[in-house]
């Protein structure tokens, strides 16, 4: 699907009756969050017992990311490495489809996951992972170490009460309630109804979808404020160079990531908002991208800026309810604007930056952190006027008056060589904790984004995300691909070195 037409944006008497639908319909997801208004009312035991069991029961499908287990693949073989890649993707996803669909009988009969589920996923991912290691001992003249260990998956079950508040960077997934037993459906009307095929939902509203539930939320004015960041020191790159690119007022939408699953449609299994470069869909390439419009006000800016939407779970459907990344996904509810967009790059605390070279990616976070782990979870949420307050495993809840804020502060540091790697993260580093970069990489300026939104309050809305990932908000990630003119990069790297504010 390449693009996604907009319903008109909600007004504020639209978005007071989205919210108490999606308090009445549990929000195509979201367990009893009627009683959960605020981290300071009550906790847990304010929540109807009918849905604390709900949440004991949560369970999602958990296999190694084959990804980031592949750093070193050879060129030739990366197309191939990639495809086979978002081929698992698609495994895991329609198995997970498979698992919500027998989600009751799976309770009466637990041999029936293993048998009907996750003994044909392992199987599908050993033939994956086979012709992975065919392509790259091809390649390479050596088969990659500890391939047959990556096909393993199992069931991953959450108890209630884990985690925290997620405040300084938080223990990330480990903690965390879902709301594993969707409908799987055909992806129409999911989280509204509940329980089509065999899975038949039990007790009732609140139990719908995939995910967030009500421990997914805190209360904003609850967390602890934390803004420890390197202090400058003397030669810190002090300027700035902010780009604006617009809010994806056109509403370009598309399953696809050309990062992580080039050539391969659907290779996200959710939704991306885009700004800047029009041209960006999984098929495109660097000569696609250079040549593509943009809606960057500098049209000497062509970069890819994109993320995962960001949906109300009011139980109202958007026009992507019977497509791949929307509701053939369990992605379901009405996609929201964006308030506001900042795309700033920043300097060094400790230096200079050189510039960045063209066509570098970077993607920041992890899609799959749930069940990864939060080793690579760096997104955070927090609310307009307590942005001093970040969270990485929580979703904020918001006072009247205040918006919910999203940010991503990428990689900073580049490799010196390469523009993306075998697992798309190892060419990028973060600096240290002292605002240096490792050995062997030079600061490059970061890119930080803020995006806002205008929601209702209280918890009701979600990040798209893969099926299995339950829509939590510690796998939010943001991807950027620079396509800046040299004359532009220049600019952008004077401005920050000489101290300057510039656009």
């Amino acid at each position: 699907m390449g693009r996604t037409s907009r319903k008109k944006r909600s007004t504020p008497a639209n978005r007071a009756v989205a919210a108490a639908a999606a308090l009445i319909l549990g929000g195509g997801g979201l367990v009893a969050v009627n009683v959960y208004a605020s981290a300071g009312e009550g906790g847990s035991g304010s929540r109807p017992e009918q849905a604390r069991n709900a949440a004991r029961q949560v369970s999602t499908i958990d296999c190694p990311d084959a990804g980031i287990a592949l750093p070193d693949v050879p060129d030739r073989a990366r197309p191939e490495v990639d495809r086979e890649l978002a081929v698992m993707d698609t495994q895991i996803t329609d198995a997970y489809r498979q698992f919500a669909d027998r989600k009751e009988r799976i309770a009466r009969d637990p041999d029936l996951a293993e048998n009907a589920v996750l003994g044909p996923l392992r199987a599908e991912r050993a033939a994956s992972l086979d012709r992975i290691g065919i392509a790259v001992e091809r390649a390479a003249g050596s088969r990659p170490q500890g391939l047959d260990g990556l096909a393993g998956c199992g069931l991953r079950a959450d108890d209630e009460g884990g985690g925290d508040t997620g405040q300084d960077g938080g223990p990330g997934s480990g903690g965390d309630s879902g709301e594993g037993g969707q409908d799987p459906g055909e992806g129409a009307d999911q989280g509204q109804d509940g329980g089509q095929g065999e899975g038949d939902q039990e007790g009732g509203q609140g139990e719908q979808g995939n995910g967030p539930e009500a421990a997914d939320f805190v209360d904003i004015e609850s967390v602890r404020p934390d803004a420890d960041r390197p202090r400058n020191r003397r030669g810190a790159s002090r300027g700035t160079f902010t780009t604006d690119c617009g809010r994806n007022e056109n509403g370009k939408f598309n399953p696809d990531n050309v990062i992580a699953a080039p050539g391969v449609s659907n290779g996200a299994h959710h939704m991306h908002d885009y700004v800047g470069n029009q041209a960006t869909d999984a098929f495109a390439g660097d000569d696609d991208l250079a040549g593509g419009e943009t809606t960057c006000r500098n049209q000497g800016d062509r970069s890819t800026y994109y993320w995962p939407v960001l949906r109300l779970q009011n139980g109202q459907d958007e026009n992507d309810v019977d497509a791949d990344g929307g509701g053939r996904d369990q992605n379901t509810g009405e996609i929201q604007t964006p308030s506001q967009v900042t795309l700033k790059f920043v300097g060094s605390p400790v230096g200079k930056v050189t510039a960045m070279p063209r066509f570098l990616r970077i993607i920041t976070g992890d899609a799959k952190a749930f069940t990864n782990g939060d080793a690579n979870a760096h997104a955070s949420w927090s609310c307009t006027g307590f942005e001093d307050r970040q969270l990485t495993d929580k979703y904020p809840i918001c006072p009247e008056g205040s918006q919910v804020v999203r940010s991503f502060a990428f990689q900073s540091c580049w490799d010196g060589q390469n523009t993306d790697s075998a697992n798309h993260r190892t060419h990028v580093a973060f600096a240290q904790d002292d605002g240096r970069c490792p050995d062997g990489f030079r600061a490059v300026p970061q890119l930080v984004q803020r995006i806002v939104y205008d929601v209702p309050p209280g918890p009701g809305f979600a990040v798209d995300s893969f099926p299995e990932q339950l829509h939590k908000p510690v796998t939010d990630h943001g991807d950027f691909i620079n396509v800046f003119d040299d004359k532009l990069m220049k600019k952008v790297v004077s401005c920050i070195n000489g101290g300057r504010k510039c656009r």
